[in-house]
């Protein structure tokens, strides 16, 4: 059953749509907000995806990794990158706020695919109307792109706000279908694959997988000491005019800011292009590119926040919940589409095939793995990494298997192979 909000009142104990004070339905208990303060909910990462052929003059600019070379009218610092990145080159200009990732490593360089992903950092994207970092995206991608087609983007949502801090047992009142809680206090960082845990202050707790819709909490003023960007940010809080219509100028320096930022996979925005509907036009909507899909970050926004349950008591959301899913605008140049889209996610299952399919692979990915003397931790996380990984999951899921069972699955199946076949497979 879908948890049920508070209702709201104003301060003079009417019900109003913008009020602060909440009141429980069933004790009668009054939950007063009024002192969280909503400072500005932006778009923290713009991630655009390009498919295409490499022009050939491009893979001289990494001849020399680290150096500084010359691209489409400016200074780029050039290098190669960690397989985990999904490429093997980048380009980088700071000022710009752009990297520009190229040469996927499971495409051939001759050959046609997803070559490019360029990464937009927040100060680029908040300089830029939707519409003009489109462009701006678009003509590196046509510089280092011959058949360029836009492919999709990702993007993460962030909220910055004071006044609130998270409960201690956050981990227990957030319900949503994330098999993967990760809380990070300090220097110290554990994870959960099938239970959530609390651990230490909590600095940062992030809910859900990166390749898929991730919920993060986090301290951002130490964060943003941290990285020596506290001054920009400091900077944006206090130019952003707030939510709240009677408190223009309401950032305290004095105060710590907590961010709740929404991460969305590009792959997870290819899901709400095929199941959410234009209920003018009956059309689905268009999320292949930032452009097109920045007039739906409203909606992108409650639909996170109604994944994701922080409840006060069963069947009920906490106040805070409702507050900042109900009155959270995101702060960009476009058109709010939300009034006019159903949102809804199409995914396919394992269910759409035998599961035969996947024990098959598992079965064949066990035996390569025993030849290559791979173990069934490093085996595990790279399996977890795969595209395909979460209809691998879902197939196991849906036979009583946790991510766990799985894990010891994988393992006494290595030890079958090595103690039938020797390690010399």
């Amino acid at each position: 059953m879908k948890p049920q909000d508070q209702i709201r009142l104003n301060n003079d104990g009417y019900e109003s749509a913008t009020g602060r004070l909440f009141a429980d339905r069933g004790n009668g208990r009054i939950t007063d907000l009024s002192k969280v303060r909503l400072l500005r909910c932006g778009v923290d990462t713009v991630r655009q995806l390009y498919r295409g052929l490499i022009r050939p003059h491009i893979m001289a600019l990494f001849e020399v990794p680290g150096s500084i070379v010359d691209f489409a009218g400016q200074r780029w610092h050039s290098g190669r990158v960690g397989r985990d990145s999904g490429y093997q080159y980048k380009l980088q200009n700071a000022d710009l706020g752009l990297i520009l990732l190229i040469k996927n490593f499971n495409a051939k360089l001759e050959s046609a695919g997803p070559h490019l992903k360029i990464e937009v950092s927040p100060h680029a994207i908040d300089n830029l109307s939707p519409e003009r970092l489109q462009a701006r995206l678009d003509y590196y991608a046509e510089h280092i792109l011959s058949n360029v087609e836009i492919n999709q983007c990702a993007v993460h949502l962030a909220l910055d706000l004071q006044g609130w801090t998270p409960p201690t047992d956050l981990v227990a009142r957030m319900h949503c279908r994330a098999r993967t809680h990760r809380d990070i206090s300090g220097i110290n960082e554990i994870n959960w694959a099938t239970k959530s845990s609390v651990y230490g202050r909590g600095e940062t707790s992030m809910f859900g997988s990166a390749n898929g819709v991730q919920l993060c909490i986090y301290n951002k003023t130490e964060q943003a000491r941290a990285t020596d960007k506290l001054d920009y940010w400091e900077s944006v809080w206090k130019r952003r005019d707030s939510f709240d219509d009677n408190d223009p100028d309401n950032y305290d320096p004095n105060q710590d800011v907590w961010r709740i930022e929404l991460r969305y996979h590009h792959s997870i925005i290819q899901q709400f292009a095929s199941g959410s509907v234009d209920l003018q036009s009956g059309s689905v909507i268009d999320t292949s590119s930032f452009a097109a899909f920045s007039g739906h970050l409203d909606g992108l926004w409650r639909y996170g926040l109604s994944q994701f349950k922080l409840l006060c008591r069963p069947g009920y959301f906490e106040p805070f919940w409702t507050l900042i899913r109900e009155d959270v605008k995101v702060d960009i140049e476009a058109d709010s589409l939300l009034d006019d889209t159903e949102y809804k996610r199409y995914y396919k299952t394992s269910r759409g095939f035998s599961g035969k399919n996947v024990e098959l692979f598992l079965g064949n990915f066990v035996s390569l793995l025993a030849r290559e003397q791979v173990g069934a931790k490093k085996a595990f996380d790279r399996l977890k990494e795969w595209e395909c990984w979460p209809v691998i999951r879902d197939h196991y899921a849906a036979k009583g298997m946790s991510e766990r069972d799985l894990y010891k699955h994988i393992k006494a199946l290595l030890e079958e192979r090595h103690v039938r076949w020797g390690r010399a497979v």
